[in-house]
């Protein structure tokens, strides 16, 4: 059973002051919008931010989360558990992403046009059920990361209540666990389609053997990882700590047999190890040319 994070009290240090003083800016602005819906995806900032409105704000939350190819079943899963533990009403929909040329041709911008689709089926959800405002997880350290999809946030005038309080991902886990939800030391779970390098079309036989790829890594224990398709190549990103746990044994015999007969016909390990968002690498670099 969770806890209401409306009861949270953290210790008296001067983090958890600081802690503190943001949850309860938090709480005013959840409490001031009186009626809310929440693109909701199972992550850890999602699903705290879907909490604490639940606790304030009870059945005048909806939580939705979008449903398309790019998504793996075990998260749709997870996140459908999630909502139902923290008591939310909760709708899937289908947004249908793969039917957008400007996505699929996966642009540096490729995620603007994955949140403008969302965004504009919650506006209009919103505005038919009367909810007053839509809300999404950003967090505030997702402001210097690249994150194309704040265009979209801008456009449709969706708050992100997180980010305005200054609630970090550190913050996030701690406040999460704090109220024992189960997402407070979750990994990072982006959509299947950051695995696939800007400028090469997102197809639905890359995100099916994507996916593929990395239950099979999961299923052998490696739980933080990636896998980049890179076309005929399959390069592995796990933690360094465990770059040698995968090459040890008969891991590389396992996971290439495994991986070629999902249609990968070479398979290559990164030696510097797991990095959130590296093939943004690229764009850096295009930068400092």
């Amino acid at each position: 059973m969770v806890e209401k994070a409306t009861d949270l009290i953290l210790n008296d240090n001067d983090t958890s002051l600081d802690r503190n003083h943001k949850f309860v800016k938090l709480k005013q602005i959840i409490e001031e919008l009186g009626s809310v819906v929440v693109a909701y995806s199972g992550g850890v900032d999602s699903t705290f931010l879907l909490k604490t409105a639940v606790d304030i704000l009870g059945d005048k939350v909806l939580a939705v989360t979008g449903d398309s190819e790019t998504v793996p079943r075990s998260e749709l899963e997870n996140a459908c558990r999630l909502a139902e533990l923290i008591g939310a009403n909760h709708k899937v929909i289908s947004t249908n992403e793969m039917c957008d040329p400007d996505f699929v041709a996966n642009a540096p911008d490729r995620c603007y046009h994955c949140k403008k689709t969302l965004f504009s089926i919650l506006n209009d959800l919103a505005n038919q059920e009367k909810y007053n405002a839509v809300i999404e997880g950003s967090n505030y350290d997702d402001i210097s990361d690249y994150r194309p999809g704040f265009k979209a946030v801008k456009e449709y005038q969706v708050r992100s209540p997180l980010c305005e309080t200054g609630l970090t991902k550190a913050d996030i886990r701690y406040l999460s666990q704090s109220v024992d939800l189960p997402t407070w030391d979750k990994p990072a779970a982006p959509c299947l389609s950051s695995r696939i390098p800007y400028g090469t079309p997102v197809t639905k036989d890359k995100l099916i053997r994507i996916e593929a790829a990395e239950a099979y890594l999961r299923e052998l224990g490696f739980s933080v990882l990636r896998v980049r398709d890179h076309g005929d190549v399959a390069r592995i990103e796990v933690p360094r700590e465990s770059v040698v746990k995968l090459i040890e044994g008969d891991y590389p015999e396992k996971i290439t047999k495994k991986l070629k007969s999902i249609g990968y016909k070479f398979v290559s390990v990164d030696l510097i190890g797991f990095r959130s968002g590296s093939l943004n690498e690229v764009l850096k670099d295009r930068a400092n040319e």
